[in-house]
């Protein structure tokens, strides 16, 4: 059949699916949505499911047994095995590489060029590289900028820095998000105050220039996208200690752990086995798993007939993802993770069952600083809304929390009611950090996704880098079709009320 006769046809269709959603009704109110004669309330209808982001993967949750390790060689026993649930996320398939580092110094050098302590703040350490009997002076100089290096994972990076380029990613990915939909203008003369920022954006405080925005069903003009409209995504940031070490271990991957909603087996690392090298009978039959050292010395292998192939870091897609397509979740460099570190868990000292759902230890209540009528104050000069910590008494009277900072929630120290009290000369403090994953540097013990160190949160190492996380919303299966549930079944449909004319 010709076009121009499909074309009528293709026109109908599209004014019904309209006008399908112009009449929806509320279900509990019967009031209508999307229509300026009833108030020009909205409801999404063209919402699909959350994308995933760029460089992610969608991690299905479960429940794991957290912090197992086959034996405890450094006599630490600061990861007490325990069951939690995880939460669907995403995370990214590799660590954060060199070149997408250096965007977002360069971004930063032009964007807030009147502040280079901005600039400055947000460097890797170099200097990492330095050792007293080795000659790295090469790393040094050309590691991070070289574009032998661009693919390699970032290192020198604080936990701080981390977190910066997490908060710097969400903007411009939901930046791009907006350009790619036609609702904002490209603006790479952006200066700093007037820059997109995602939560000044949604608060009004960012204008840009607006192409054709949202349609507003009150006015029947346009208007900037809200957090209803389910467009922006959420915040990148760093994973979880508990989310981290779901995601290396891939449990899914094993079928005997598909039997009756079981886990029957258990991975020392995140590939089955207790071998560090492939042993499928095929081509890569005998590689490395992983980036690490094998031995005193021992690197990389023999000249000609190498184990990893790396003497330092290698690329980011090197060797071979595990079950959920992630890679480099064992060697290459450690992970910074989200977590505050303490020694013993809250799990291992009273009975928190509502710790074991998204176990995490670390959490800085802040609040979004408003004036007296109630709106947010005015941004700051790097273009970001003003934060404050939540106060103690604000919160006293919660059911669920009573403190604005909960770094030393039952941490096993006088308050918790523990039998010991946390040693008043202690390493350990509000600054340290959880790394994991085991580096090019470091023997196969510390590739067991449960083990764990730290470093205050504010130093840097050439073994250390990290990959960012986010939210799953809604949905944790990835599919949002509200027509069925989960057993298959449809919801009834509301009737139509009728009223009957009076004559």
């Amino acid at each position: 059949m010709h076009l121009s006769k499909l074309l009528p046809f293709f026109c109908l269709v599209l004014l019904l699916a309209g006008c399908n959603r112009n009449n929806e009704r509320n279900r509990t109110t019967n009031w209508k949505y999307n229509d300026e004669k009833w108030g020009g309330y909205e409801k999404n209808a063209d919402f699909e499911g959350q994308e995933t982001p760029p460089n992610m993967v969608l991690i299905p949750g479960g429940t794991f047994v957290m912090g197992y390790t086959e034996e405890d060689v450094p006599y630490d026993w600061d990861n007490i095995p325990r069951r939690v649930t995880v939460a669907s996320f995403y995370m990214d398939q590799t660590e954060i590489a060199n070149e997408d580092y250096l965007l977002y110094l360069d971004w930063t050098a032009d964007v807030y060029s009147e502040y280079p302590e901005v600039l400055l703040n947000a460097l890797p350490d170099t200097l990492v590289w330095r050792d007293e009997l080795s000659f790295n002076e090469p790393y040094v100089t050309g590691y991070l900028r070289h574009p032998a290096y661009a693919q390699h994972p970032v290192v020198g990076v604080s936990w701080n820095q981390a977190r910066e380029f997490s908060r710097w990613r969400t903007d411009r990915v939901n930046e791009s998000i907006l350009i790619d939909k036609g609702i904002q203008e490209s603006r790479p003369d952006q200066q700093g105050s007037d820059v997109f920022v995602t939560d000044a954006y949604l608060a009004g405080q960012y204008e840009g220039v607006e192409r054709k925005g949202k349609k507003d069903m009150t006015t029947g003009g346009t208007r900037p996208v809200r957090l209803a409209d389910g467009i922006l995504q959420p915040d990148f940031r760093l994973p979880t200690e508990a989310e981290w070490e779901y995601a290396a271990l891939a449990l899914q991957g094993l079928q005997e752990n598909e039997k009756d909603e079981n886990y029957t087996d258990r991975r020392i690392y995140p590939w089955s086995g207790t071998s560090m090298r492939y042993q499928r009978h095929d081509k890569n039959q005998g590689k490395m798993y992983a980036n690490y050292k094998r031995g005193a010395g021992d690197y990389s292998g023999i000249a000609g007939q190498p184990n990893d192939g790396s003497m330092i870091t290698s690329n980011v897609f090197d060797n071979f993802p595990n079950d959920f397509g992630l890679y480099n979740m064992a060697g290459n460099v450690n992970e910074w993770v989200l977590d505050l570190y303490r020694p013993l868990t809250t799990q291992t000292l009273v009975d928190a069952d509502n710790h074991d759902l998204n176990s995490f230890r670390g959490n800085d209540f802040q609040n979004i600083k408003r004036d007296q009528d109630g709106k947010a104050v005015e941004k700051d000069s790097l273009g970001r809304l003003v934060y404050v910590p939540v106060e103690d008494a604000d919160v006293a009277n919660r059911d669920n929390y009573n403190r604005g900072r909960v770094y030393d929630y039952l941490d096993g120290d006088e308050e918790s009611g523990a039998e010991y009290a946390t040693d008043e000369y202690t390493l350990i403090s509000d600054k340290a950090r959880v790394y994991k994953g085991g580096s090019w540097a470091d023997r196969a013990y510390w590739l067991s996704p449960g083990t764990r160190r730290y470093l205050d949160q504010d130093r840097s190492s050439r073994t250390i880098g990290f990959r960012c996380a986010m939210v799953r919303v809604g949905n944790s299966s990835g599919v949002e079709d509200a027509k069925v549930n989960r057993f298959g079944l449809k919801p009834s449909k509301q009737k139509k009320s009728r009223r009957r004319s009076r004559r």
